[in-house]
């Protein structure tokens, strides 16, 4: 069975960074409660490596300089249980209690989403 991937890419402000932690800790657990593989949230460390041949990440969401770069991803059995999990965990109580507890943690403006089909898994 080929898996199914919500890839993000969203600035946070730097000195909200530990309450973006807290926040992605209690969402991992969500996520995980209603059947995700595995969810990740990483920051951005090495930005510009690209700049030479491609176009780095900090230019690409026009981030500012109190801002870092998170790139997250959630795994999937397939699209269709990707589909299922979301529901169950936008309706999930616990999600809407810390999600809404700071409205000004990213800006959803810069972030960027999407749905992904595995290509290559090794």
């Amino acid at each position: 069975m080929s898996k199914y991937i919500d890839g993000y890419v969203l600035p946070v402000k730097k000195d909200k960074l530990e309450d973006y932690k807290f926040m992605a800790e209690q969402a991992a657990k969500v996520w995980k409660k209603h059947g995700a593989l595995q969810y990740f949230e990483c920051v951005g460390e090495d930005l510009d490596s690209c700049k030479e041949w491609g176009f780095p990440f900090p230019k690409l969401m026009k981030l500012e300089e109190n801002e870092v770069v998170i790139f997250s991803f959630i795994t999937y059995g397939s699209k269709n249980e990707r589909d299922k999990i979301n529901k169950l965990v936008m309706e999930d109580p616990e999600m809407k209690e810390f999600c809404s507890s700071d409205p000004d943690l990213f800006d959803m403006k810069k972030m960027s989403m999407g749905g992904f089909d595995v290509l290559v898994e090794k």
